[in-house]
């Protein structure tokens, strides 16, 4: 059984004028676990809301997610939270870093929603990203970069089963962008989860293997609206 299913899955939302529009339609989809793999689609295609809809984060109106066996859609919001928590990490374009928090401290809110806090973890984390010498500084205080790697750290704080990576790359240079790829997919592998990113560049895409076509899998009943 592989550790991510998704079967018939469905997802609309309001347009202005009232009605629904139909943005996500995947038959089917699957990843194994440890399995590193990369979705290719241009911005605004959907892959968000794609990957919005695994980590629970949105609730798809029809169709089945099943996370290491257990059914994401048939879950309360507090259980998808929960799950989220505990199973996967998510690494956004942005970073989503809190700036009143240190480096140190975003890493250990990241374990404070799953199995809980462990300070001497959360300093190893960010040791292996290069962080070691950071711990105290604020995300306002390092470079890009840098900003990415307390991202990353944060994503893996948890011990997550799967790693979901939404456009990491993209406010990065040719360099960064190569060692910040570089450190998610090796950071992955060493803690034995599987990588789901999304990506619309080419230089990114071409470090998988296993790339898929996001266009292939996403039939909407509207294919001139996406989020």
């Amino acid at each position: 059984m592989p550790l991510l299913a998704i079967k018939d899955l469905r997802k609309s939302f309001t347009a202005p004028d009232g009605g629904r529009v139909e943005l996500l339609r995947v038959n089917a989809f699957a990843l194994d676990a440890g399995a590193q793999c990369a979705l290719r689609g241009e911005s605004g295609s959907g892959k968000t809301t794609f990957l919005h809809l695994i980590a629970g984060i949105l609730q798809a109106d029809s169709g089945s997610i099943q996370l290491g066996g257990t059914e994401l859609t048939v879950l309360s919001e507090a259980r998808r939270d929960r799950l989220r928590a505990e199973s996967i990490g998510y690494i956004f374009q942005s970073f989503n870093l809190l700036q009143g928090f240190t480096c140190l401290e975003n890493v250990l809110l990241g374990m404070s929603f799953g199995p809980g806090t462990d300070r001497a973890a959360a300093r190893t984390l960010l040791e292996r990203v290069g962080l070691g010498h950071r711990l105290d500084y604020y995300p306002r205080q390092l470079s890009i970069g840098q900003q990415q790697r307390v991202a990353v750290a944060r994503a893996l704080a948890s011990r997550p089963r799967l790693v979901l990576a939404d456009e990491p790359t993209g406010n990065l240079d040719a360099r960064h962008a190569d060692e910040a790829l570089a450190l998610i997919r090796a950071a992955c592998q060493e803690a034995g989860a599987a990588l789901l990113l999304v990506s619309h560049d080419a230089r990114t895409l071409a470090a998988f293997e296993d790339v898929r076509d996001f266009a292939a899998l996403n039939h909407p009943a509207d294919p001139e609206v996406r989020v």
